[in-house]
């Protein structure tokens, strides 16, 4: 789409450096599920491989949801599909990874439905009390 920065021609090599918001929003709304569909949603892929069939919706559980976020209308059913979505998506992280922990973002995930309700669409109030939560989350020393 037009209104998207392009994906840096080497995405994923160290010398790309740090992918900014819109890109990664671009990589995950588009282009990974372009790529995820044609690789893993023809019936005959699943047949060699059935388990691609549930990674395939487990990850469009998370673009959904991320495309509910990121949308700039909000209504209450939007919301309640973005419920929906991250509840599925977090009931099934362990059978898509089964040696994942979930941790606290995992539970504040939930509580976006509350701001969506409440305030709207994420681009009017997701600014920068969250990107300065994220720089400190960011700058603690973890393994994780």
């Amino acid at each position: 789409p037009l209104w998207f920065s392009s994906a840096p021609a080497n995405f994923g090599h160290p010398s790309t450096g740090t992918i900014k918001a819109d890109e990664w929003q671009m990589l995950i709304t588009v282009h990974i599920p372009l790529a995820l569909i044609s690789l893993w949603g023809a019936p005959d892929v699943n047949e060699l491989k059935p388990g691609n069939k549930f990674i395939l919706d487990h990850t469009m559980d998370l673009i959904s949801l991320i495309n509910i976020t990121c949308s700039q209308i909000m209504s209450t059913q939007r919301a309640n599909a973005y419920c929906s979505y991250i509840a599925h998506y977090v009931r099934n992280l362990k059978q898509v990874h089964p040696t994942f922990n979930l941790c606290p973002n995992h539970h504040a995930a939930f509580h976006i439905y509350d701001y969506l309700i409440l305030f709207g669409p994420i681009h009017s109030w997701w600014t920068f009390p969250f990107k300065h939560l994220i720089s400190v989350l960011q700058h603690l020393p973890t393994n994780h």
